[in-house]
C-alpha cells in the first residue's frame, strides 16, 4: 500500500458520506452541474502513433462513451456525487448510447436537449504506452445556445458547482458562468480545448473562480518557457501564481502528468505541490477528465480545493490502467479496494 494510501481513503470515506449525511439531516441536495460535450468516442489501440501520411494497423475498434463534460459527469457521479448533465445529443443511435451510458454512471440526463443531426464524435488513437491522439466532431454539442443556459436556469443555479470545459460554443459558456457564478455557486472552468487568455471572454474570466489547466497550457497561459529538463517541480510557482491571478484566475489547479499537481491560491500567496499516484498507464484518454470531475464532486462536498485535487491525483491515476474514458472510471468502492491492494 503507498505511503498516502490511508490519507487518500480518508477523502474517499469523507466523500462518499457527505451526501447520505446531508440526506440525513433533511438538507437540500447540493449537486454538481455539468454543461458542455458529449461524444461517441471512436477508438483503435496500435503499436504506435501513425506520422503524417503514414497508415498503421490496429487492434479491433471500440465504440466508448466520451466527451469531455460527459467523462466529467461521469467520474463525479461514479463517486456518489449528485450530478445534473445539461447539453445536446444528436437524433441517432449515438444519443441513445450516451445518455445511457450516463445514466449507468449516476448522472442525471432530463436537461439533455435532443437535436436532429448527429451527435458529437471523437477519433481516437491509442498506442502500447497509453499516449493517444484524439480528433473531435462536435455536432449537436455546437447546437447549445445561451438561450438553452437560460432556459435551464433554475436546475443550473440550484447547484453548488458548475463545470465548464470548452467543447462548447464559448458565448454557451460564458453565459452559463455569469449565471452560476452570480447565483453563488462556484464555477470551476477546463481551459480545454486550450484557449490563448487573450482569447477568452473578459466575462467569462470574470465569472471563473477556479481554473483547471495542465502545464503546456498554463505555460502557453502566461507566455513563459517550459523548463529544458521537463522537471515541473523546480519551475518558478510563485511567478506562475502571480501571472495566473494578473490574468484574472486568482485560484487555479495546473496538472503535471507523472509529476502530479499544483494549486494556486493567491489569496494565501501559496503555491501548493500534490503527490501523483504513480501507476503504469494503459490509455491515458479521458484522464484529466476523471481528475476534474473529481475535483468537482470534492467542491460540491465542502472539501478545500487540496484535498479534491489530492482525491483527484488518486481517481485519475486509477483511470489510467484501464482503457477508453468513461469506461475506465470507478466508484468510490473500487478505487478504495485499488488503493489498499497496491
Amino acid at each position: 500500500m503507498p505511503a498516502n494510501a490511508p490519507e487518500l481513503i480518508a477523502l474517499l470515506d469523507r466523500l462518499t458520506a457527505a451526501t447520505p449525511a446531508d440526506a440525513a439531516a433533511g438538507k437540500p441536495s447540493a449537486p454538481v452541474a455539468v454543461i458542455g460535450s458529449m461524444n461517441a468516442d471512436y477508438t483503435v489501440v496500435t503499436e504506435r502513433l501513425p506520422r503524417p501520411g503514414e497508415t498503421v494497423t490496429a487492434g479491433p475498434l471500440r465504440v466508448l462513451p466520451g466527451g469531455k463534460s460527459g467523462n466529467q459527469a461521469a467520474s463525479a457521479a461514479r463517486l456518489g456525487a449528485d450530478v445534473r448533465m445539461f447539453g445536446a445529443v444528436g437524433s441517432d443511435a449515438n444519443a441513445d448510447f450516451l445518455l445511457g451510458e450516463l445514466g449507468k454512471a449516476g448522472v442525471d440526463t432530463c436537461n439533455v436537449l435532443r437535436a436532429q443531426g448527429a451527435s458529437g464524435t471523437t477519433v481516437i488513437t491509442v498506442d502500447a504506452h497509453g499516449e493517444n491522439t484524439i480528433v473531435y466532431s462536435p455536432g449537436s454539442n455546437a447546437l447549445v445556445s445561451a438561450d438553452y443556459v437560460v432556459s435551464r436556469r433554475d436546475a443550473l443555479t440550484g447547484a453548488r458547482v458548475l463545470g465548464l470545459c470548452l467543447e462548447s460554443p464559448i458565448d454557451t459558456v460564458t453565459a452559463a458562468a455569469r449565471l452560476c457564478h452570480d447565483a453563488g455557486v462556484t464555477v470551476l472552468l477546463n481551459n480545454s480545448p486550450f484557449v490563448p487568455a487573450h482569447d477568452l471572454p473578459a466575462d467569462l474570466v470574470a465569472a471563473t473562480d477556479i481554473l483547471l489547466v495542465n502545464e503546456h497550457e498554463m505555460a502557453m497561459m502566461l507566455d513563459v518557457e517550459e523548463p529544458a529538463n521537463g522537471r515541473w517541480i523546480a519551475f518558478d510557482w510563485q511567478e506562475a501564481l502571480a501571472g495566473m491571478a494578473a490574468l484574472g484566475f486568482p485560484r487555479a489547479i495546473v496538472t503535471l502528468g507523472a509529476e502530479g499537481s499544483v494549486v494556486l491560491d493567491a489569496d494565501s500567496g501559496v503555491a501548493s505541490h500534490v503527490d501523483p499516484v504513480a501507476v503504469d498507464a494503459v490509455d491515458t484518454t479521458g484522464c484529466g477528465d476523471a481528475f476534474m470531475g473529481t475535483v468537482l464532486a470534492g467542491l460540491a462536498a465542502e472539501f478545500d480545493l487540496r484535498d479534491a485535487v489530492r482525491l483527484a491525483s488518486a481517481v485519475s491515476a486509477y483511470a489510467a490502467t484501464g482503457q477508453g474514458a468513461q469506461a475506465s472510471y470507478g466508484s468510490a468502492d473500487r478505487i478504495r479496494d485499488w488503493l489498499v491492494a497496491r
